[in-house]
């Protein structure tokens, strides 16, 4: 059988893959830090750090992969320094030193993030970064260490956009959460158009992408996500009409007003649902360029308001597909 190892297995996107390749008939390897999501992955999940060399060696040499699909990272923008982000700079070191000791080692995908660069700011090539945060730089410096320790085998760059769907967390599943709680609004008219991608269509991705060459090294970085990019306003009134909900519009100074409190009230520790980050965010177009992934993976097999349905039920507790 065709073996795969999954590195971060047990987070959003792991999961789904996990799931997706398990059924595809192979023999699927995950190595986390965290336990599965899913508990139907215990048996094929093993705690490891990748930041720890000598254990992430010993795992990948008794597994002999065939593929190796790397997620694991830290993710939060939560990290005061860099080196907050060891996992996503020693670990993807240490991972593709491992890597470079398989000698059947077919494929090696390296996950990195949009953020890379800034929202609104779309890079003029694979070598043009302007992240905004330490978990960005991190990330920067993912894609760094993998030009300079580029594997023998095939490989490839993925930049997933922003993830949802089935098995979702923080902060992608709050607006799903507050849309069906009846709590979300629409600010003025000030809604923006941005690059989202249903799970089920990033696996897809990834697939297409794990399984065809990708040899070429001026077109090495894929970005995840759905095209045409969503109108978030749209979305929203998607997802309210599916749990019965409609969606008031409130004015765009009131919401700023609020905003203005809410970064008053993070000086002194104390959490706001709405700051001027948050809002900028809201109010910024972020269209992310898709061409080289659409090339290699041009039909999605799910529509975003089957998206939402699927979402919405696995939310309920309904088994996903």
């Amino acid at each position: 059988m065709t073996k795969i190892l999954i590195t971060g297995g047990s987070g959003f996107i792991g999961t789904n893959l996990v799931n997706y390749y398990i059924k595809q008939g192979w023999t699927v390897k995950s190595i986390d830090l965290h336990s599965p999501k899913d508990t139907n992955a215990n048996d094929i999940w093993e705690r490891c750090d990748i930041t720890d060399y000598k254990a992430l060696h010993s795992y990948v040499q008794n597994f002999q992969p065939d593929y190796i699909i790397h997620l694991a990272a830290r993710t939060d923008l939560d990290g005061k320094s860099l080196e907050d982000y060891c996992a996503n700079t020693l670990g993807v070191e240490n991972i593709l030193k491992t890597a470079s000791q398989l000698q059947g080692l077919k494929k090696i995908l390296i996950t990195s993030s949009m953020l890379v660069c800034h929202t609104g700011y779309i890079p003029k090539n694979q070598f043009d970064y302007a992240p905004s945060t330490f978990y960005g730089e991190s990330k920067v410096v993912t894609e760094q260490i993998t030009w300079q320790h580029q594997p023998s085998c095939d490989w490839a760059i993925l930049r997933p956009t922003s993830m949802w769907g089935p098995w979702f967390g923080i902060p992608y599943r709050n607006f799903f959460d507050v849309v069906k709680a009846g709590m979300y609004f629409h600010i003025g008219h000030r809604s923006c158009t941005k690059t989202y991608g249903y799970i089920e269509n990033a696996i897809y991705q990834i697939d297409q992408i794990l399984c065809t060459p990708t040899h070429d090294k001026a077109n090495k970085v894929f970005y995840l996500g759905d095209s045409p990019a969503i109108f978030i306003e749209e979305w929203a009134n998607q997802i309210a009409a599916e749990v019965g909900k409609k969606i008031p519009r409130l004015p765009f100074g009131m919401v700023r007003l609020a905003a203005w409190v809410g970064d008053a009230l993070k000086l002194v520790g104390i959490r706001f649902p709405m700051t001027s980050f948050r809002l900028k965010n809201m109010t910024t177009d972020n269209i992310i360029p898709l061409e080289n992934t659409i090339r290699i993976a041009p039909t999605p097999p799910v529509d975003r308001i089957t998206g939402i349905k699927r979402t919405l039920a696995w939310m309920d507790g309904e088994p996903t597909v």
